[in-house]
Formats: C-alpha cells, sequence, structure tokens
C-alpha cells in the first residue's frame, strides 16, 4: 500500500491557514527577555535569540505530512523545508533534532528511508544531526527543529522591504499544482521532476550570494504563497507590485492550473489574502498560481534597485529560475498589486 494514501494533504499544503493562525496565536503572551530579539509575535520566519553582541541563535521547526510516494525524497524535501527559514533570516544551519509522526502498522523500512533522506540533506547544508523525537500517530509526518546562528546586526528581516526595491524570487512556483496532479496521476513528467528538483534544492546556495550584496528583506515562500509572504514583507506602509509576466513557473503549471486543479491550502490562502490584493486583469490561472501553497519554495527577496540586477544575476548561476518580479512602492490601497 502507498504510504502517500494515508494521507488527507502533504508538504505546506498541509499548514494551518494564515487567518486561522492568526486568531489562534492572538493574545498569546509571553516573559520579556531583551535578548529575544525575535519572537511569535512577529511573522518572521524563525526566532533570533541574541547571546553576546556579536552572535545569535536562530530557531525554527518545520514538519509535515508527504507530498510525494516516495520516503527518500520526502525525507529530503521536509528537511530542506526546515532548514530554508535560517537561509532566509542570514544565517548559518548548525543542528537538527528529526521531527517524527509515524503509524504503528506501517513498515519501519519505509521511516528508515524518511529519515536517510533528511540525513543526505542535512549533510549538504553541512549541518549536525543532533537526535529528535519521535511518536506513533495515524499518518506519516517528519521534519526538522534547526538551530542556526547570525550576527545580531546582519539579520534578515521579513518586513523591512523599502520603498525602490526590487523584488527577486530564486525559485519557480507551482508546486502545489503540480503535486495534486501528480497525486491523481496526471502530472506530465518534466512537470514531476522539475517540482521534485526545486523542492529538494537548499536556499543554501541562493542565500550564500546575498551577504556581497545589500538587501533590505528576505523570506522564504511556502504554505502561505507568493502573495501570503508578499503581503508580510509589505507591512503597513508598503505595497509590492508584482509582474505576473515575470514569474519564474515549473513546467506545465500554467496549463494545470487552467485545468482546474488546485488544493485546499490555496484556497484557504485565497481566503485570507483576497482582499489584500489587486490584480485585475489577471487570468485565472495565474491567480491560482499566486494562492498556491508552495513546498521548499524560494526565497523572496528585497533589494536596492542599483544591486538588484547583479545579485539577481549571481542567484541564477547556481539557481538558474531567479528573477526580478517586482518592486516595492509607497503603500497604495492595498499591500499587494499584481500587473
Amino acid at each position: 500500500m502507498s504510504f502517500l494514501s494515508q494521507c488527507t494533504s502533504g508538504g505546506c499544503g498541509a499548514k494551518i491557514g494564515p487567518g486561522e493562525l492568526r486568531q489562534l496565536l492572538a493574545g498569546l503572551t509571553a516573559a520579556a527577555d531583551p535578548d529575544l530579539l525575535i519572537g511569535f509575535g512577529s511573522a518572521d520566519d524563525g526566532a533570533v535569540y541574541r547571546l553576546t553582541p556579536e552572535l545569535a541563535l536562530i530557531s525554527t521547526a518545520d514538519f509535515f505530512s508527504p507530498m510525494i510516494d516516495n520516503p527518500y525524497i520526502f525525507g529530503r524535501v521536509a528537511a530542506a523545508n526546515a532548514l530554508s527559514d535560517i537561509y532566509a533570516m542570514g544565517g548559518t544551519p548548525l543542528l537538527a533534532l528529526n521531527l517524527v509522526c509515524f503509524p504503528q502498522d506501517m513498515d519501519k523500512g519505509i521511516l528508515r528511508e524518511i529519515l536517510t533522506g533528511g540525513a543526505a540533506t542535512l549533510k549538504e547544508a553541512d549541518a549536525a544531526l543532533a537526535g529528535g523525537h519521535s511518536v506513533y500517530d495515524h499518518e506519516p509526518k517528519y521534519g526538522l527543529a534547526v538551530t542556526g546562528k547570525v550576527h545580531p546586526q546582519q539579520i534578515l528581516r521579513n518586513d523591512t522591504c523599502q520603498v525602490g526595491d526590487c523584488l527577486i524570487l530564486t525559485k519557480p512556483l507551482g508546486v502545489g499544482l503540480v503535486m495534486a496532479a501528480a497525486r491523481a496521476g496526471l502530472a506530465p513528467k518534466e512537470a514531476l521532476d522539475g517540482a521534485v528538483a526545486s523542492m529538494s534544492r537548499l536556499n543554501r546556495y541562493a542565500a550564500a550570494k546575498l551577504a556581497a550584496f545589500p538587501v533590505s528583506a528576505c523570506t522564504d515562500v511556502t504554505g502561505f504563497g507568493l502573495l501570503g509572504h508578499g503581503a508580510e514583507m509589505a507591512g503597513e506602509e508598503r505595497t509590492l507590485v508584482i509582474d505576473a509576466d515575470s514569474l519564474p513557473l515549473l513546467p506545465a503549471a500554467y496549463e494545470l492550473a487552467a485545468a482546474y486543479y488546485a488544493t485546499a491550502a490555496g484556497q484557504r490562502n485565497r481566503n485570507y489574502i483576497q482582499d489584500k490584493v489587486s490584480m485585475a486583469g489577471i487570468t485565472p490561472p495565474m491567480e491560482e498560481i499566486l494562492f498556491d501553497p508552495q513546498t521548499s519554495g524560494g526565497l523572496l527577496i528585497s533589494a536596492p534597485a542599483e544591486g538588484a540586477q547583479a545579485l539577481c544575476e549571481a542567484i541564477r548561476r547556481d539557481d538558474p529560475a531567479a528573477a526580478i518580479i517586482g518592486q516595492v512602492v509607497k503603500r497604495e490601497k492595498t499591500p499587494l498589486l499584481v500587473v
């Protein structure tokens, strides 16, 4: 029996929607600590705790149920996705703990393959595997709790973009749509291969280019889709203007969206963000791509215009799909404008 068949949803599409999550977190309080530089009070990618004036730790956790019926690849993708938060904040991963949920009656060889895939990705990231925690559950889930390091003055936030910046996206969109089609056995091979390669690829290589260029803000595009994470980047005072024609797409992603493939998480994203975006004239398939949840998606980078093209070209040497997709302007009617 397929281990994927026991899962009702998978990848970052399994995340609780942004609207529900905001309600759940509203009003929660914790003890104040001046060394907690970034906590759950913001919507940033991870928590940051200062140890010394020159050293801070980044802490993040991410896990989900499988989106592909290959345990080893699932392990690689889940690990790459969890590590991504560290890279998005300008940090370097140090160590990780496995987070495992697994059915008691399922072949444990499947779990071994998942863990082997995760360990291979951690090795690629030069991060240590330091242990973990496992429980029995009715469906398999896997991910990592990751600790990284960053200089306190070099943290990249997700909401500090500046008017005049250009926006760079480092990976193609459409993962959720392609994997929805794959689940039905109807994804073209080129599309599925492209999605697997994109999800498995570490954001390490794109993030390594950032130190040599001025960067205002950075986040990774995952379960809330490009528009959900873009709205977090825009904040209260700016608008992100996104050029739909410049967006890098996975092979067949547009055609699958036109064939009405969609995900429940994409609809949750639409329900939450549709009042925050203006996109008159954008085709329905492109709308679906904009709301599509990405598993282990690329980095969304906001960088000053004078260096953005050079930064994009540097990233493109290792991540050829990277593209300048828009710009940051003063706040208009909505935080997001797609043209």
